[in-house]
């Protein structure tokens, strides 16, 4: 009897984690592409938007680690998202820039830069705009998809910024850094 209850509870605080997640999901986000595609992240994880500038690579990171770059005195890791989500590799142009976000470590909050092929705008999204992330089968884990933003008639990809790199790939980072 026991065994039922604790995992009822457990059930319950799962609901609420995710209903919490949910709630979370409206307001503003800083629209960006990547190739055909468009994606948001939330406004207020947001520090700074500025064009590609000089990135110093460090030997032994995965390819879409592009190095670190000097932001007022502190050194930040820089991740290419294009490489990330697995779409080929372009050269830089005019609008490729670095948006330099703040996201959750398992050392506290740490700054990184990620360079995405150019910044849209920034977009109220409200929660009727929202749709859950449909559910892409076995094996297809999309816990950095925060949800589907149907906005001016189009599908934007709502990134919940600190799951887009996994704890692992973020302690890495952070040893890069150190």
């Amino acid at each position: 009897m026991q065994a039922s209850a604790v995992s009822t509870q457990e059930n319950a605080q799962q609901g609420k984690a995710q209903q919490a997640r949910v709630d979370q999901r409206p307001g503003k986000y800083l629209t960006f592409e990547l190739g055909r595609e468009e994606f948001g992240i939330q406004v207020l994880k947001v520090r700074e938007i500025m064009g590609v500038q000089d990135i110093t690579a460090v030997p032994q990171t995965p390819p879409y680690v592009k190095g670190v770059i000097n932001l007022r005195g502190k050194v930040i890791p820089v991740v290419d998202l294009r490489l990330k989500f697995g779409l080929p590799e372009v050269e830089y142009g005019q609008r490729t820039c670095i948006i330099v976000v703040q996201i959750q470590g398992e050392a506290g909050p740490m700054l990184m830069g990620i360079v995405v092929d150019g910044v849209s705008e920034v977009l109220n999204v409200t929660a009727a705009d929202i749709e859950d992330t449909p559910d892409f089968g076995n094996g297809v884990a999309t816990p950095y998809i925060l949800g589907m933003a149907k906005v001016k008639g189009k599908v934007k990809i709502l990134l919940e910024i600190d799951q887009v790199l996994t704890a692992q790939e973020l302690q890495g980072l952070d040893q890069v850094l150190q």
